[in-house]
């Protein structure tokens, strides 16, 4: 059975898919790391590979605050949703 095969540990996809979750309405970067449960390091990395492929994007709310916010884009959007939609084939 594939419940068998199912580990405790996430793997690399099921990272990136909480922390697009997390960040579907804008929020910091210690908000992404509670909410996903990663150390400091781990979200700088993973944070890093998301920008630079566009599936997460940086701002601020305005000039004069300086504090970085991090919002899923529709090309992460569309990540989730491809990633749903494995899940779904996977349970049946």
């Amino acid at each position: 059975m594939l419940s068998e095969l199912k580990s405790s540990h996430r793997g690399r996809l099921d990272i990136i898919a909480t922390i697009l979750r997390s960040t579907m309405v804008g929020v910091r970067k210690t908000s992404i790391m509670y909410t996903c449960n990663l150390s400091f390091k781990q979200l700088e990395v993973y944070l890093g590979f998301l920008l630079r492929r566009g599936h997460v994007e940086m701002f601020t709310r305005s000039e004069r605050n300086s504090n970085r916010f991090f919002k899923t884009t529709e090309r992460g959007l569309d990540f989730l949703q491809a990633y749903r939609n494995l899940e779904e084939l996977m349970s049946k």
